[in-house]
């Protein structure tokens, strides 16, 4: 898909791969809305430097849990940017308990991540569904991790929930073809604040010892899922269905 002149919704935009994802957009000339939910000025400072980019850029308040939030978003989407062609669905929550601890987990972590990063990921296809077939085509990318792949992650809800995206992923490439294609990736370890609070003191070790099994020698970068992200968009329109990794190769160390 050629973007230009295009309008994407990301979820979870304000900071993170969301960010780096709105702002690679822009560059390529779409229109944005930056989704938040609970971090309002770091959507607002998104939207503002996407919008000094040269294109249209909003940010727009729902917690995607909420299905009148998601169909509140894209109907603002329609009224203020026109249309809808792309969603990135970045918006996603954890919780970080040890594997093992199994009486740690509560329903409410279950409910919450199950919530967001799997019914919220459905829901806003939903909702993007007729904007995009009245355009003519559309793209979904959702943001999964290779917890939904290896079964290794900050939670067992949250794998479970990723593992849930992935074939997400798959059922709705069927269901929504062939004017949308539904695609996914799936980062590992991300450098940043998420990751950064979620580990604390353990955040450093982790990430060196990341980098000694990658492969290739690193650990992602926001910007560089959001190059995955952006290929995937705007490379061939055959690719649909799929679930590409962007971990470095870390899946096939060993």
């Amino acid at each position: 898909m050629e973007v230009d002149g295009k309008v994407a919704v990301i979820t979870g935009g304000g900071t993170g791969v969301g960010r780096a994802t709105a702002l690679d957009l822009a560059r390529r000339g779409c229109a944005v809305m930056v989704n938040y939910s609970r971090s309002k000025e770091a959507a607002e400072a998104t939207a503002a430097e996407a919008a000094k980019l040269g294109v249209r850029a909003l940010a727009f308040r729902a917690d995607v849990a909420d299905d009148a939030a998601c169909r509140a978003l894209v109907d603002a989407t329609v009224r203020e940017l026109g249309r809808v062609d792309v969603l990135v669905q970045s918006a996603g929550v954890t919780v970080f308990v040890p594997h093992a601890n199994l009486d740690a987990i509560t329903s409410d972590d279950w409910t919450r991540l199950i919530g967001v990063n799997l019914i919220g990921a459905f829901q806003m296809a939903r909702a993007v569904k007729a904007p995009m077939d009245a355009a003519g085509a559309g793209v979904i990318v959702y943001v999964s991790s290779v917890a939904g792949i290896a079964g290794v992650g900050s939670s067992i809800p949250y794998c479970a929930s990723k593992a849930g995206m992935n074939n997400l992923t798959i059922t709705l490439a069927r269901a929504l073809a062939p004017k949308i294609r539904v695609v996914a990736v799936a980062p590992g370890f991300i450098t940043g604040r998420w990751l950064e609070g979620g580990l604390g003191a353990a955040y450093e070790p982790i990430k060196k010892a990341m980098e000694a099994k990658s492969p290739l020698g690193r650990v992602a970068e926001p910007e560089d899922v959001s190059a995955a992200i952006v290929s995937l968009i705007c490379g061939s329109d055959l690719v649909t269905g799929v679930v590409v990794p962007v971990e470095g190769g870390m899946l096939i160390s060993g």
